[in-house]
């Protein structure tokens, strides 16, 4: 399942699709969706509160520092491609592991 994900390794670092839900009762990674991973956050929609939390959220999972994740294209869509600066495909691959059982 995990080779659905549309993946790619940039020099220094990685991009990653992500489909967002807000207002969700907890932060979680919550499966593949299409190529895309799957995330819910509890911030709402507005004001870049979800943009905030997706980047903070996806820092926290691979563990860099919030400044190394930024949103390249979906600023205002629910769907989003966000660079991860700091950590390869494979080890973001590694880490999906641990959560997501093929």
């Amino acid at each position: 399942m995990l080779e659905l994900l549309d993946l790619k390794d940039l020099p220094g670092g990685m991009t990653v699709k992500v489909k967002v839900q807000p207002r969700a009762a907890k932060n979680e990674i919550c499966g593949i969706m299409e190529d895309a991973l799957r995330l819910r956050l509890t911030s709402p929609p507005v004001d870049g509160e979800a943009n905030a939390a997706c980047a903070a959220f996806l820092a926290h999972f691979v563990g860099v520092a919030k400044s190394r994740v930024t949103i390249l294209h979906g600023h205002t869509s629910r769907s989003k491609t966000l660079k991860i600066d700091g950590i390869s495909k494979a080890q973001f691959l590694d880490r999906l592991k641990t959560i997501i059982k093929d």
